[in-house]
């Protein structure tokens, strides 16, 4: 079911998006050469915890997942892109790592992501990453009462495509409220003027996703961590917005 909600519920929301913003920074700071995922988890952790907030993940169970997740935080590292489950890895240099990160405030959730370099960069993850936030920006801007839910993927499958990336649709944005996961499924691409018509006080995550080479996944055993079937690497980037009779509302927007 798709609810709409009202302008004080939105206001109401506005918590949980910084609180989300916040540890998605935090986490950014944090990721370093010789760090491990497990230190970025236990800090999402803490976070939460300071804040009186509660997570998303570390129960969630949903049908493809092999076990509840167990976690806070979601880490992806190069050729993982989506549902990382953390580990003992420790980040070395030139990895590019996703972190994705949900959480709910005073019974409001909100949900973001972010792709960043460790270290040394390589010059097409560069590429990919900026491909992936102008996708985005893009469907972000398209994101406006009036519109249809088409605008929003075309908006981000015409910079993928511009790109010469592929995009898998098995993975999208969201609708996002009381809880992480919700109607609409927001695809990142589609067809412009199709789909359901945005009306003010629809909350989704918009959320795309691109792999280097391939738009194939593979899932590892711990039933959680997708990656490219081929082996290229992919970035991730997400935040959660408000529609209204105007310019959307970016809840999880970052200083």
């Amino acid at each position: 079911m798709i609810e709409l909600r009202t302008p004080t519920q939105i206001e109401q929301m506005r918590p949980a998006g910084r609180f989300v913003a916040s540890v998605i920074s935090a986490l950014k700071e944090k990721a370093a050469v010789g760090v491990n995922l497990l230190e970025l988890d236990e800090l999402a952790h803490r976070m939460i915890k300071d804040a009186g907030a509660e997570s998303c993940y570390i129960d969630y169970h949903p049908s493809f997942g092999a076990r509840p997740f167990g976690k806070v935080l979601c880490t992806s590292v190069n050729d993982a892109v989506l549902h990382g489950l953390p580990f003992d890895y420790t980040l070395a240099d030139g990895d590019l790592l996703s972190v994705d990160f949900a959480a709910s405030v005073d019974g409001w959730v909100s949900d973001s992501a972010l792709s960043v370099i460790v270290g040394t960069p390589r010059p097409e993850d560069e590429a990919l990453i900026a491909t992936t936030q102008r996708a985005l920006d893009a469907g972000i801007a398209a994101a406006r009462g009036g519109n249809r839910l088409g605008d929003i993927s075309f908006a981000i499958g015409s910079v993928a495509a511009e790109a010469g990336l592929k995009v898998n649709l098995q993975f999208g944005g969201h609708g996002v409220g009381r809880t992480m996961h919700g109607e609409p499924h927001v695809p990142n691409d589609g067809r412009a003027g199709r789909g359901l018509k945005l009306k003010p006080g629809l909350v989704i995550a918009i959320e795309p996703w691109f792999l280097h080479t391939t738009d194939e996944i593979t899932f590892d055993p711990d039933g959680w961590t997708i990656r490219s079937a081929d082996g290229s690497r992919g970035a991730h980037v997400e935040h959660t917005v408000a529609i209204t009779d105007g310019d959307p509302i970016v809840l999880t927007a970052r200083d």
